[in-house]
């Protein structure tokens, strides 16, 4: 981190002609929920323009953006080499946006009423030069509900939301689906140009904020955004395949971890059964209440946090894996594209 870190000047208020915000949704193949998505931000009362960028999709997104009176719809930039699709996508936005501030939010977020004006007040009460909201998950199918309260309850652990809004911690962290930055402070670091080729872009950015003594605020917020990432088990093991090896820096031993914690309240249960020794059903209740604790920081609800704690664990373990194999051999995938690892495009594909 920078020793003196550059002073976050007051925000300047924009011209007539100049929207305070500019929101920049990336869009690949998101027919099933930018229409929401739109709808949400549209009702929001800050001077704002929306710029929606399709990014080469083959379903009816481009179509449904343009159909939003008031939004600005963009085609994505052809595929650089060595870009990611979604790095490539916000950056076409953020060239045409006018803006004070930037947010990024992915297509499928939903923007609660006044959440934007609430943002820009935080923001600038915390003198934050970058804020991220981590969205409330919404979870329908058996494995998202099983699967999510796992993965950020050890998100939390691994990226704790004190340390990555303290200005002193080296710890940065963001959630690509809210990120909102001042537009001279993403210039400053280069913006999504100088990870091109990160597959954890949000993440990457964040570290370059931080790194030039710039400020972040990071948080849970139900209060303002909420999302459902994945609709099926095939989109969900593919988007943690691609994810969980970066976010995690040791996937291999976090996979055993997790793999030993929840098997021995089972092996220790079973024990007590066939020995019929007491004492042993009061360990399997303290282990039992120490994985519903540690499961609990994910926000969900005892029903989601149950069946993490049944069948979420041992499927996130699984996923660490795939996700560790899969980086390892070159073999990630997302949305049709083919990554060779979080640096370089196998097969772009559009």
């Amino acid at each position: 981190m920078a020793a003196n870190p550059p002073a976050s000047p007051h925000p300047f208020l924009p011209q007539p002609s100049q929207p305070e915000v500019s929101v920049i949704v990336p869009a690949r193949n998101e027919e099933a929920s930018l229409g929401d998505c739109l709808q949400s931000l549209l009702a929001q009362d800050s001077s704002f323009e929306i710029i929606v960028v399709d990014d080469h999709s083959t379903d009816r997104t481009a179509e449904i953006a343009a159909s939003f009176s008031g939004v600005r719809v963009l085609e994505a930039d052809s595929l650089p080499a060595g870009w990611t699709g979604k790095n490539n996508a916000v950056t076409t936005g953020a060239r045409a946006a006018k803006g004070a501030w930037l947010l990024f939010s992915d297509a499928d977020t939903v923007h609660l009423p006044g959440s934007l004006t609430r943002a820009l007040k935080e923001a600038r009460e915390n003198r934050s030069d970058l804020l991220s909201y981590s969205p409330e998950q919404i979870a329908v199918t058996f494995w998202e509900m099983a699967v999510l309260p796992v993965v950020f309850a050890e998100l939390a652990r691994q990226y704790p939301p004190s340390k990555v809004s303290d200005p002193k911690s080296p710890e940065a962290a963001a959630n690509g689906q809210y990120i909102l930055i001042r537009r001279e402070v993403y210039d400053a670091v280069g913006g999504h140009a100088a990870i091109a080729g990160e597959i954890l872009e949000d993440v990457a950015l964040a570290r370059r904020v931080k790194a030039a003594g710039y400020r972040i605020r990071f948080r849970y917020a139900a209060d303002a955004v909420r999302t459902r990432m994945y609709r099926n088990f095939r989109q969900l093991r593919e988007g943690w395949t691609k994810n969980l090896a970066l976010l995690f820096p040791r996937p291999g031993w976090l996979a055993a971890k997790t793999a030993v914690l929840w098997g021995l309240p089972l092996v220790v249960l079973s024990l007590a059964v066939a020995r019929d020794i007491p004492r042993w059903y009061a360990v399997f209740v303290i282990a039992y209440y120490y994985l519903w604790t540690r499961i609990k920081q994910s926000n969900f609800d005892r029903y989601k946090t149950s069946l993490g704690l049944w069948f979420g664990m041992p499927m996130f373990a699984y996923l660490l894996l795939r996700s560790k194999r899969a980086h390892a051999n070159g073999n990630v995938g997302w949305k049709g594209r083919s990554y060779s690892d979080k640096k370089g495009l196998l097969a772009p594909g559009h």
